[in-house]
């Protein structure tokens, strides 16, 4: 008897297993841990398995069915993307510099986010910077060969300099990019703190103490062709991670984006509007404002508010420093404090 039931739950057990691979809630021992490829994001989806022969209206109704599933596996990753906020977020404010590290789509996300943080946030392109796998001309080219040169990784980590004050976000879909685990790996060992964001389950860390984020999407609809759902994941937390970490930053007034730099008539109207809204003045006082503040919303606020020069405001806000909302009289820089603790 007691045979009989070793052997019916040894059965029963090899069927969870299966069940569990065919979900993705586990990998099968793999050969070669670095890099192989029975990466979740390598498997066929069964949802998509004959959609060469469907419609353009069955194409798009199979990947927006896909794509819903992205904001839910994201939602199962807030606790470690605040974790993330966070820590970019003390690094900045202590004089350190965000890196996002990534190749191909990954690389190419990584680099959107920063290059936005520079007009959206009036963040210095010194202070958020992306590291992408074979250099900039991998942007519009692919680079073969790149995402696997490891010593590339770490000559990127070593030429940045990057330090103790730094954060590295490395980015690999498949969570075995060499070019992206050696720069992480070399990071770690020069003090910087890491996030990993990957799509693939159960993976193996590039470092000892770090976040790691980890939204699992399933198989793309064309298996391998991480830019759909897993470049999306990516975004997503691309773009909690940077705009949490602006707002602990002081860099977003209620929800209006008082740092914005003004580099076109669309951006002046919108600052121009900023300071009319927020302190219930006429558009030509918030026009004059601005001027005299170089375009610079905030410093334009605390002017209107405070009544004084823009010279006087930016030595207030320089004083106040993550405070200097207290300056509209709205005593948010209490409230924050509450909040945090």
């Amino acid at each position: 008897m007691s045979s009989a039931r070793g052997v019916e739950q040894k059965a029963k057990g090899r069927g969870q297993k299966a069940k569990n691979m065919a979900m993705g809630k586990m990998e099968p021992k793999a050969k070669n841990k670095t890099r192989e490829f029975s990466a979740l994001t390598e498997k066929g989806n069964l949802a998509s398995i004959n959609i060469d022969q469907a419609s353009a209206l069955e194409i798009a109704e199979v990947m927006n069915r896909e794509d819903q599933k992205v904001a839910l596996a994201v939602h199962t990753q807030l606790a470690e993307v605040a974790r993330a906020i966070e820590i970019v977020h003390d690094a900045l404010k202590q004089g350190g510099r965000l890196f996002y590290v990534g190749a191909g789509t990954s690389g190419r996300l990584g680099m959107l986010d920063a290059v936005e943080c520079g007009p959206t946030f009036n963040v210095s392109s010194r202070k958020v910077q992306a590291i992408i796998a074979g250099g900039r001309k991998a942007l519009w080219k692919a680079i073969e060969g790149a995402e696997d040169d490891q010593g590339a990784g770490v000559f990127a980590v070593k030429k940045a300099k990057i330090g103790r004050k730094d954060v590295v976000c490395g980015i690999s879909a498949s969570g075995t990019t060499p070019f992206v685990r050696a720069a992480l790996g070399e990071a770690y060992k020069r003090g910087a703190r890491c996030i990993f964001i990957t799509c693939q389950p159960h993976p193996t860390l590039p470092f000892k103490k770090g976040v790691l984020i980890n939204p699992i999407v399933g198989p793309e609809i064309i298996a391998g062709s991480t830019r759909l759902k897993a470049g999306t994941a990516t975004k997503l937390v691309l773009n909690m991670i940077s705009t949490g970490a602006m707002i602990l930053l002081g860099k977003v007034y209620r929800n209006l984006m008082i740092e914005v730099r003004p580099v076109s008539q669309k951006l002046k109207k919108r600052a121009e509007k900023i300071v009319t809204e927020i302190l219930g003045c006429p558009a030509k006082q918030a026009h004059d404002l601005l001027q005299k503040a170089d375009y610079e919303p905030k410093i334009a606020l605390v002017m209107g508010k405070q009544v004084c020069s823009a010279q006087e405001a930016r030595h207030l806000i320089k004083k106040k420093k993550e405070l200097w909302k207290e300056l509209l009289g709205q005593g948010y820089g209490a409230s924050r404090k509450r909040k945090r603790e």
